[in-house]
């Protein structure tokens, strides 16, 4: 009879996401994960595979989860700004915890193996279209509501919240100054006024 597992699978990748925002991909050693997983070699082995096989169970839940945390909050029925305004309030918030921050990194990993792995990048193209379609919907919304100009292009604005989010993590990975994040947040969110 097989032993069940000893650790929480769930929290485990929440370690990982931690060692590899902190090392990145190609820096973290399998000691590494070893030492920030608490686990067994062979548990991580026969839990999670390889190196690479982590790293992307790793790189999909956390992508899942906040991109799951972003659709809530455009479901919203909050004005579509003051919405906005929180969603990267929130992400400027993680960047700014030294605990989250470490998981956070994990996307700087990721989008640097984008060009070199096929499976990294389609898993970032599905939530691009997922992202992009939500915010696009929460803008029509907006439109609709009379809350943002009717002959605004909501296409454009839509990807570029996407990429603007996406951007807050190489912010913080260029600079530890919480303010330099809360101001590049607030120059980002400034370009809704224009609508």
């Amino acid at each position: 009879m097989a032993r069940s597992k000893e650790f929480d699978t769930t929290e485990v990748l929440h370690k990982a996401m931690k060692v590899f925002g902190r090392y990145g991909y190609e820096g973290t050693s399998l000691q590494n994960l070893l030492d920030g997983l608490g686990i067994a070699r062979q548990s991580l082995y026969d839990t999670y595979g390889t190196k690479r096989d982590l790293f992307i169970k790793a790189v999909k839940h956390y992508v899942e989860e906040k991109s799951a945390a972003v659709v809530s909050y455009l479901n919203r029925t909050e004005p579509v700004k003051k919405v906005l305004a929180e969603i990267f309030q929130t992400v400027v918030a993680a960047l700014q915890d030294e605990e989250r921050r470490e998981e956070c990194l994990i996307l700087y990993s990721a989008i640097d193996q984008i060009p070199h792995d096929a499976e990294i990048a389609a898993l970032f193209e599905r939530d691009r279209i997922l992202l992009e379609q939500a915010f696009y919907d929460a803008l029509v919304r907006a439109q609709d509501r009379g809350e943002i100009r009717q002959d605004q292009d909501v296409h454009a604005l839509a990807r570029y919240l996407y990429h603007a989010r996406y951007g807050l993590t190489q912010t913080a990975k260029l600079s530890k100054d919480p303010k330099v994040l809360e101001e590049v947040s607030a120059v980002m969110l400034s370009t809704l006024d224009r609508y």
